[in-house]
């Protein structure tokens, strides 16, 4: 039901679910239930379904990757971010994201959650239950239980001016700071392009994000090294007077630092916020099983 008022608009609903994540999407999906955020918690960009795993009902189909690594190829499977947009999509047009992006801050009070842009209250969202997965912008749903530092996931986006043309996708370390390395066709370049950039993963304190040991620049020297490390070479510079191959060095610049903070410990502050305890996989299988009419949407696809 929607109430109209001259200041907002108030709307109630058995039930909501506040958050945007993967998981949360789908269990809007799933139950029918409105969806509010202030963020879109879009899948990282190199997070990927099981090869094999479709979705034909959604249109979703198996598209299978082969990335390249120092230990061998791998398959990989639909990027999780292709399914996500889906789901919003047809969330949307079911009018289950009533206030789509709008919302800057979200705060709950008992059975009633207020809505604000940057200058003012918009909307007003009554339930009967709230089911929470996590907004960055979001107060009064839920506490956490101890006192411990804040972890993140942190994105460093590292664009290679010199020595970006190489097979490999992928590299895995055993550290915390630049964990991972992805490759990519550089988003710079028009067109299909050889030439590489980097997206590096970090798993951080809030602590380790303050200190310039951790930092953008540190993150491109490291990913550097672990490059050399494993036999990799810049541009190829003529031969040497004992007759070796010489090589550039990389030379590399930052594009942008992104940070996800991970989920800690929490526990609800009302008797009708719930904080569901389904594992990602467990919903991937459920929404295989779903069947909704989304032919009316999809169709043209």
């Amino acid at each position: 039901m929607i109430v109209a008022t001259i200041s907002k608009l108030i709307y109630e609903h058995e039930n909501i679910v506040v958050g945007s994540s993967l998981i949360a999407v789908m269990f809007a999906f799933e139950n029918g239930y409105p969806m509010v955020f202030t963020e879109a918690q879009r899948p990282f960009r190199f997070d990927f379904l099981e090869p094999g795993i479709a979705y034909e009902n959604l249109k979703v189909p198996d598209n299978k990757t082969t990335i390249t690594t120092f230990q061998g190829d791998v398959e990989l499977g639909t990027p999780k971010y292709l399914l996500w947009e889906r789901l919003m999509f047809l969330l949307s047009m079911d009018s289950k994201v009533p206030l789509s992006n709008l919302c800057y801050t979200i705060r709950n009070e008992e059975q009633s959650v207020s809505c604000f842009n940057e200058y003012s209250k918009i909307a007003e969202l009554r339930y009967d239950k709230c089911h929470y997965f996590g907004d960055g912008n979001a107060y009064g749903f839920v506490s956490k239980k101890d006192l411990a530092e804040k972890n993140y996931i942190c994105y460093d986006w590292v664009a290679f001016n010199s020595g970006g043309k190489h097979e490999i996708d992928y590299i895995k370390t055993d550290d915390n700071f630049v964990n991972e390395v992805w490759f990519y066709p550089s988003d710079r370049i028009d067109g299909n392009t050889a030439v590489k950039d980097a997206c590096v993963v970090s798993l951080m304190t809030e602590s380790d994000i303050l200190d310039f040991n951790y930092s953008e620049t540190m993150a491109r020297f490291k990913l550097t090294h672990e490059m050399e490390q494993r036999g990799m070479k810049g541009k190829f510079n003529g031969y040497g007077p004992n007759g070796k191959p010489k090589h550039y060095k990389f030379r590399t610049s930052s594009i942008a630092r992104t940070k996800h903070q991970q989920a800690n410990s929490i526990e609800s502050q009302s008797q009708h916020v719930e904080i569901p305890q389904f594992s990602e996989k467990d919903m991937l299988q459920n929404l295989q099983q779903t069947c909704l009419d989304t032919n009316r949407f999809l169709r043209w696809l």
